[in-house]
């Protein structure tokens, strides 16, 4: 091959290692993974940046981007641009809140009409399982959609209403079929609604009306599905450690179950959240600091599979001060490295680690065969950091459209100092260059 490009590091995370390496680039695939004083081909471009960390981009398997629809929330040129300032150069686009969501085949062109000329980064689209589209999910599947999520309890948008557990074995049976992957919202509806509501801005009366029991027994049926039908599944956005006992042991038995986490929940405490900042309210919600614990530990020993961000941004007038109204979403596209980086890191993990987690994890998830990895053959999409430096996050430099973050004054390690897309630079200490990314079809 045409060697166009080498990029260059004393550290360099690759599937054997850190090591110093030289990456060969050609035609936006890495060639080879050199030695790290190879010498550089002719008519290649040099670009050494010295101790900073180059890791494969980052892949984002959970964002909502809502577009079109609620374009005033977010959109495919903020979103991505979002995305590339944090090192992120793969993300899935979840099938809400956008109007139309993606859950016909018609609908999903109508969203990568409006996604083609605005992704800064590589872009793909999961399509969404309902009461009544039982039809529309082989011919999504065969349009190339990753998989499709479903709602167990109310989405919060009327558009996209969740599954009974008789629609949900209809649909994994169906999806199952196919061999296709069903990604789930779990919360059970019943101990939702016998959980004490209470409106007003007390944080601990918010987790109360989301219980742990609504999630671990919203799992436990998933699984039992799963195991029955020989369904392929997903826990989105996991938060109550206690279910992780029941995925190790499904793991261990054969049921084809996987498990993302996010950010806010590994992060964040209830502990810490004042009333009325509504800025930290999601769905399922931020725990206690003993279940973030024990959810570090599912991370350990492999019960988590990936980290994903789950941004869900909203305009700033939805974050009322009354947790019961406030719209449900943490939005943290930008910042999920550095936030995940500087608590691995107080916990004694590498950024061997949060590779595995944030970008191996979520491209096997998705069967994203080019990604998610530093070698030959691959596409050629890096993350350099600057490990060692520290930033202090103000919304203004952030490039989500709605700037509202619940890591607003937080300082936090990691600096990306730029991002590559297929050999081409998109991202360089802020600057974002013009959209580059593609549109993602499932095996494609």
């Amino acid at each position: 091959m045409d060697v166009n490009l080498v990029l260059r590091s004393t550290r360099v995370i690759t599937p054997d290692g850190t090591r110093p390496a030289s990456i060969a680039v050609s035609g936006g695939t890495i060639a080879a993974v050199l030695p790290y004083d190879a010498e550089v081909p002719a008519g290649a471009r040099l670009e050494d940046v010295g101790d900073d960390v180059v890791l494969p981009g980052l892949v984002d398997t959970h964002v909502h981007v809502n577009d079109p629809g609620r374009t005033e929330w977010e959109g495919f040129w903020t979103a991505t641009r979002a995305a590339a300032a944090g090192g992120i150069t793969t993300l899935l686009d979840m099938p809400l809140n956008s109007l139309p969501p993606t859950t016909t085949v018609e609908n999903l062109r109508v969203k990568q009409e409006v996604a083609r000329t605005k992704a800064h980064v590589d872009v793909g689209f999961w399509g969404g399982a309902l009461p009544d589209n039982v039809k529309d999910l082989r011919p999504l599947h065969d349009a190339g959609v990753f998989g499709f999520k479903c709602f167990l309890s109310p989405s919060g948008v009327e558009e996209f209403p969740e599954l009974d557990q008789e629609r949900l074995a209809t649909s994994l049976a169906e999806i199952s079929g196919f061999d296709g992957l069903m990604i789930v919202h779990a919360e059970d509806p019943h101990h939702l609604a016998a959980a004490p509501q209470r409106p007003g801005g007390s944080y601990a009366d918010f987790l109360a009306s989301r219980p742990r029991d609504a999630e671990n027994t919203a799992i436990e049926n998933l699984i039992n599905q799963a195991r029955r039908l020989n369904a392929r599944v997903h826990v989105l956005h996991l938060s109550s450690s206690d279910a992780l006992p029941v995925l190790a042991a499904a793991k261990a038995e054969g049921v084809k179950v996987t498990v993302e986490s996010c950010p806010h929940f590994l992060t964040l405490t209830a502990e810490e959240i004042p009333d009325g900042a509504t800025e930290f309210k999601c769905c399922p919600p931020i725990r206690e600091a003993v279940n973030q614990d024990a959810l570090w530990q599912g991370l350990a020993d492999g019960t988590i599979d990936c980290i994903v961000s789950d941004h869900s941004p909203s305009t700033t007038d939805l974050k009322t001060p009354d947790f019961a109204s406030a719209w449900g979403g943490i939005s943290s596209l930008q910042l999920g490295l550095p936030a995940i980086w500087t608590e691995a890191r107080r916990r004694g993990f590498d950024l061997t680690d949060v590779v595995r987690w944030m970008s191996e994890g979520p491209a096997r998830l998705a069967g994203l065969t080019r990604k998610g990895a530093i070698e030959a053959g691959r596409d050629a999409d890096f993350a350099v950091l600057d490990p060692e430096a520290t930033f202090t996050v103000d919304p203004a430099e952030l490039q989500h459209r709605n700037r509202i973050t619940a890591y607003a004054g937080k300082t936090l390690n990691g600096v990306v100092t730029s991002t590559w897309l297929r050999g081409e630079r998109i991202a360089d200490h802020g600057t974002l260059a013009e959209p580059s990314g593609r549109l993602l079809e499932r095996n494609n």
